[in-house]
């Protein structure tokens, strides 16, 4: 009976130097295109040290998705830190709450590693489980529910279910902005910013302590 083969955690280095490569390619050329031997060859090691580290094409791709999407919800996280920590007083969660929003609607979703997310996901789903899909879309809800959490136990926020909380949000705010202009960019369209706001009132009358 086969065995799969143990992938190589390897140096870290070489498998940012991997990702980087197989990146551009997949950006530029495109995932069939693409071809291990080029990634390697970009990357300066050899075509057996991307199948130790990856085992093939396809988990190299889902590989580089990942890393794109846990840089976005690093950024998510820290951007979190920085506008909805530390709240005592009920009357500053609408602006911690716009300014978080805004924060993301112009740093995060303006930036290229957005950018690449987005063009790596719609070109080449075909090759991406659909789980890794559902799992990266979620991933923004969970640090966010988390936070909505925290708010709820400091009693400026009233949520029986975080995750459907940050659900919520990002429905009225983020949705909002994509349903109607087809895009929450609010660095690339102006009209994003009035809509993130209202959505932030409609979430807090819903979900306001009190």
């Amino acid at each position: 009976m086969p065995t799969e083969k143990t992938l190589r955690a390897g140096s870290a280095q070489k498998r940012t130097a991997i990702l980087t490569a197989a990146q551009e390619l997949f950006l530029t050329n495109g995932f069939d295109r693409s071809s291990v031997d080029a990634v390697a060859a970009l990357a300066k090691v050899s075509t057996r040290t991307v199948y130790d580290y990856f085992g093939d094409k396809q988990t190299l791709l889902r590989a580089v998705v990942e890393a794109v999407d846990q840089s976005l919800v690093a950024t998510i996280r820290r951007t979190l830190d920085d506008t909805l920590a530390d709240l005592t007083e009920p009357a500053e969660l609408e602006d911690a709450l716009i300014t978080f929003s805004m924060r993301i609607a112009t740093d995060m979703l303006n930036s290229a590693e957005h950018a690449t997310l987005q063009r790596l996901v719609q070109a080449e789903s075909g090759h991406l489980p659909r789980r890794d899909e559902h799992a990266m879309a979620s991933a923004p809800d969970e640090a966010l529910g988390e936070r909505f959490a925290a708010l709820a136990r400091a009693g400026l926020l009233e949520v029986s279910d975080a995750r459907l909380a940050a659900d919520h949000f990002i429905a009225l705010t983020f949705g909002v902005a994509i349903n109607r202009l087809g895009s929450a960019n609010a660095a690339g369209d102006a009209r994003v910013q009035p809509l993130i706001v209202e959505g932030v009132r409609a979430f807090l009358r819903a979900y306001r302590s009190g």
